[in-house]
């Protein structure tokens, strides 16, 4: 930058340049003898009350564009916050810049992709060997192939290659560049003193001045020191112009104009809402009043730097305000990411013990995740110290979670081998002809089946279909066979719909020897058929409706109408293939529904106590009454019906007795 300071050299021994063993710019020992070099240089007393970082920001800017006028256009592409993006993502937003952007002004956004994802991926890995370590490998043999990784380095390769190629191609140009401007230098100190007309030697400062705007790009790191040394010999040949003051004067009034329309540019610019807009506006004001604008006249230079100087220390403290209140939501978000991790570590500390609960805290620890990232930046004296305790809450959680399916794998296998025992099982009972110990044996073992818990998923379709066939082949021919036994009962039910219906077409006459016969001969036939379906067994309540109906018009009780239903089973009884066995089912049979009245009734009685001060109109002391009623009748029904068991029984034996007697005498 010019900076109103790069003025003649005024020593002792005229006006004569000095230049250090380089040829460039003033050594320290000799500008401490110059009283005037300093009022424009960037240690001049007004220039040193502007923020040394914002000042040598400003020149480190200048100079990385100086190489490349495309270099500025890093300006234009958004920074993003790259510690919010996946390392996918972050893979794609390379593969974009690289891709779309000039590669001399992607720079800083590659290293601070690549800062991010060098955190992301080495994290990432070190939870992938904790997985490898947990299921039992050894720590020496891990490997792992990840694909983000293998495209992020081939992107970065490219970016490098690019990157190379353009450095090695601009680094012959700026060499050129800056041998033409040194020469350019050259020939501005030969114009001082020189025996020629002032008019000629002028035009001659202005052909320089043309040649050095056109000379082209050099060095960043030679950047500021060649152009204060040519400032430098600008100021010297100005004042060797004092031979000349229209000329000079001229050239000043025209510097002045120029710097003073900067100085309202500048001042303009704290009106600018878009604070980076500003600054690299300030950037290219700086620019143009070092590379373009010459010097102003000796006796104003100061004020008109101050003036500069005051628009760069308010955008500075623009600033400054700026990037106080980004600390202070970076403080917001490290208590916001402390927090997170906290969440983390709670979680950690409580790791469930069930796949179902585990997959809900993985859900969890995930979602916290993608919090931390998006929770922007924290200040970055604890970056580091912040970053290195979300990973290792992350990693204690996955430690646990993993050392958890390290057990359950094993549990799995154990269900693997239950399950296959019960598969045997199944097979082996599949083609069983032994229906009645076959049938409860596999409904046991589809039963344990369902109680034993998840197997290894590579074989848990398999063995389930293995199993389901088994058993669907086992059924399927059991109720092939159902099928052919209900044949008989749907036969029986048809003639049963059949007797049905002529037992409601029928009619009493009202003559009970004529009707009660009928009535017998009904329940005669309906006992004769078989059984029906199970879930059609309602057809005998439907029957034994209508018979007590009809016995209720025929004033015949319901204890004489359950007897003479009886005498038919006594029939039966009597008929059997093994009439002794089924006399004595029927008697135990008999016997046990006696007890049980007489059991409810004591139970109704003893009930009928606790209403003792009751009036017998109370409704509850009316139903236990009735109930109590109810089953004295049925008590009755069951003697009658034990008696004439015992009658059928004892005629039995006495035919049997004759039977043999007759034997014996013939």
């Amino acid at each position: 930058m010019d900076n109103e300071a790069n003025k003649p050299q005024e020593t002792a021994g005229g006006n004569q340049e000095v230049e250090n063993k380089d040829g460039l710019i003033p050594t320290p020992e000799e500008r401490a003898e110059e009283k005037t070099i300093h009022v424009e240089s960037t240690t001049t007393p007004s220039d040193a009350a502007i923020n040394d970082e914002v000042q040598d920001e400003i020149d480190q800017e200048n100079a990385e564009d100086a190489e490349d006028s495309e270099n500025e256009k890093r300006h234009e592409i958004p920074f993003l916050d790259y510690h919010a993006l996946s390392m996918e993502n972050l893979v794609g937003e390379l593969q974009r810049l690289v891709k779309n952007e000039k590669v001399q002004a992607i720079s800083k956004h590659v290293n601070a992709i690549k800062h991010e994802f060098d955190l992301k991926f080495q994290a990432f890995l070190e939870e992938k060997k904790e997985e490898f370590i947990d299921a039992g490998g050894n720590e020496i043999d891990f490997r792992y192939n990840s694909v983000t990784k293998r495209q992020f380095n081939e992107v970065y390769k490219e970016y490098r290659e690019k990157r190379d190629a353009y450095y090695m191609d601009l680094e012959k140009s700026l060499k050129s560049n800056l041998e033409n401007r040194l020469a350019i230098i050259e020939e501005l100190k030969g114009l001082v003193n020189v025996e020629e007309d002032i008019n000629t030697t002028y035009k001659n400062f202005k052909d320089l001045q043309e040649k050095w705007r056109n000379a082209g790009p050099i060095p960043r790191n030679s950047y500021n020191d060649v152009w204060r040394t040519y400032h430098h010999h600008i100021e010297i040949f100005y004042d060797f112009l004092h031979l000349n003051r229209e000329l000079r004067d001229l050239d000043f009034k025209h510097n002045l104009e120029e710097k003073q329309k900067l100085i309202a540019r500048a001042e303009a610019l704290q009106e600018e809402p878009d604070l980076g807009k500003a600054f690299r506006e300030l950037q290219t004001l700086h620019k143009i009043w070092k590379e373009e604008v010459g010097p102003v006249a000796k006796e104003i230079r100061e004020e008109i730097w101050d003036k500069f100087s005051a628009a760069t220390k308010a955008m500075h403290a623009r600033r400054q305000e700026h990037f106080a209140a980004l600390e202070s939501t970076y403080e917001e978000n490290l208590v916001t990411k402390n927090k997170i991790i906290a969440g983390i570590e709670e979680i950690s500390n409580a790791v469930g013990n069930s796949h179902k609960e585990i997959q809900n805290q993985i859900k969890q620890v995930e979602a916290l995740r993608e919090e931390f990232f998006q929770a922007g930046k924290v200040p970055q004296r604890v970056n580091e110290e912040t970053w290195a305790r979300f990973k290792d809450a992350v990693r204690g959680f996955n430690k646990k979670k993993n050392s958890f399916y390290k057990d359950l794998k094993k549990e799995q296998h154990d269900n693997l081998e239950k399950k296959r025992a019960l598969l045997e099982t199944a097979k082996a009972l599949k083609d069983s002809e032994d229906l009645d110990h076959a049938t409860p044996e596999m409904k046991r073992i589809q039963s344990e089946w369902k109680k034993i818990g998840h197997v290894p998923r590579k074989y848990s379709d398999s063995i389930w279909k293995d199993f389901k066939d088994a058993c669907n082949h086992y059924f399927d021919r059991l109720h092939a066979q159902k099928n052919e036994s209900q044949k008989e009962e749907i036969t029986n039910l048809n003639l049963k719909n059949e007797i049905l219906g002529r037992l409601k077409e029928f009619k009493l006459v009202g003559d009970k020897d004529q009707d009660l016969p009928k009535i017998k001969s009904f329940i005669n036939e309906w006992k004769k058929v078989g059984h029906v379906p199970f879930n059609k067994r309602h057809i005998n309540g439907k029957f034994n409706k209508i018979i007590d109906a009809l016995f209720k018009k025929l004033d015949i009780s319901k204890q004489e109408s359950e007897l003479l239903k009886y005498g038919d089973k006594i029939k039966q009884l009597a008929n059997a293939d093994n009439n002794e066995r089924a006399i004595s089912n029927e008697r135990t049979f008999i016997k046990r529904k006696i007890d049980e009245s007489k059991s409810e009734i004591r139970q109704l009685e003893n009930n009928l106590q606790f209403f003792s001060n009751a009036s017998e109109d109370n409704p509850l002391v009316k139903e236990v009454v009735n109930n109590i009623n109810r089953h004295k009748d049925a008590l009755a029904t069951w003697k009658a019906k034990l008696k004439n068991l015992n009658i059928m029984e004892n005629k039995l034996a006495k035919e049997d007795e004759e039977d043999t007697a007759s034997s014996e005498e013939e």
